[in-house]
């Protein structure tokens, strides 16, 4: 143990606290506060044409027996990540063939998934099965079961979106296969509150009012929120149309539904069209523009920036 007559000098002191692993709060090697959000991970985008040959080929490569989730995770490209597509979300890519099934698993990540083509396959939540058809949502709350069963002809594929980032870091994960591999009682149902399809959401976008502060032509929520830590927005483009330039703290993955477009992010653009995704970093400037009618799906973590008090917004003036 160090006495205080021992330490003479800076330098001293400094060794002093260095040796009981503290920092001096006057000196620190990294600041601890800062007057706005730093930037960590980058604007990404995924094209799902590039991604669809290489799924294709892992249904031939990489049965169910090797991964039951056959999927591809957007791993945000900032140097020293290995997994989270932004701070508190992933997306992944996924495909299942005709005549698999996933078997039946929980876990304390929030999932959704939001349908890109193929037919006549369903999940089942908890005991309830639903039908999964281009432009549906689903959802799997927290250490709920769920499987997968393709019973059509041809491959079916989706978006995967979970809060297991959040989970890492706050660390209360939990991961359990079903005892015996499929629920059983299982009850079909073509409406459900974990199921938003997609012709009940163009009928509410049909209904709705115009969007607040011009961040796209009209948007509807999927849920209230949908999920704890997850809020789910439908978002439609005008053609040719050019949004407000916006920030917010909280983290934000758009998928496109539909049509084309590009995403403006922090002064770098990217184009989309069907099925690609597109992550907004928090606190970074963005804005949409269109050549054609599109939707979007707006997945954020706002529920949990709200909860915590951290949600804030601002609408930058134009270039």
């Amino acid at each position: 143990m160090i006495a205080a007559s021992d330490i003479a000098s800076l330098d001293d002191l400094y060794r002093a606290f260095d040796s009981l692993s503290m920092e001096g709060g006057w000196h620190r090697r990294q600041p601890a506060l800062w007057p706005a959000p730093v930037k960590n991970f980058r604007p990404a985008q995924w094209r799902y044409a590039a991604v669809k040959p290489i799924l294709e080929a892992a249904g031939r490569l990489i049965s169910t027996d090797q991964a039951e989730r056959r999927n591809l995770t957007m791993t945000n490209p900032v140097e020293g990540n290995i997994y989270p597509t932004l701070r508190t979300i992933v997306a992944a890519y996924q495909m299942i063939r005709p005549g698999e099934i996933a078997r039946a698993h929980r876990h304390t990540p929030n999932a959704l998934r939001l349908i890109l083509e193929g037919r006549g396959t369903s999940t089942v939540v908890n005991g309830v099965r639903v039908p999964m058809n281009p432009g549906d949502v689903l959802l799997t709350p927290s250490w709920s079961w769920h499987s997968h069963e393709n019973g059509g002809n041809g491959e079916c594929y989706w978006l995967d979106f979970l809060d297991v980032p959040l989970v890492h870091l706050l660390e209360p994960m939990f991961f359990e296969g079903h005892p015996q591999g499929l629920e059983s009682g299982v009850r079909d149902m073509q409406r459900a509150p974990i199921a938003f399809p997609w012709s009940e959401t163009l009928e509410r976008l049909d209904s709705a009012q115009a969007a607040r502060h011009n961040l796209c032509e009209r948007e509807i929520e999927l849920g209230s929120p949908a999920l704890a830590t997850i809020a789910l927005h439908i978002q439609r483009l005008a053609p040719n149309a050019r949004t407000r330039l916006h920030r917010t703290t909280a983290n934000n993955v758009f998928a496109v539904i539909d049509g084309f477009g590009r995403t403006r992010i922090d002064g770098q653009w990217f184009d989309w069209s069907f099925g690609d995704v597109v992550a907004v970093p928090a606190w970074r400037p963005y804005q949409h523009e269109t050549s054609a009618i599109a939707h979007l799906l707006r997945v954020s973590d706002a529920p949990t920036m709200r909860s915590l008090g951290f949600l804030r917004e601002a609408f930058d003036d134009e270039d």
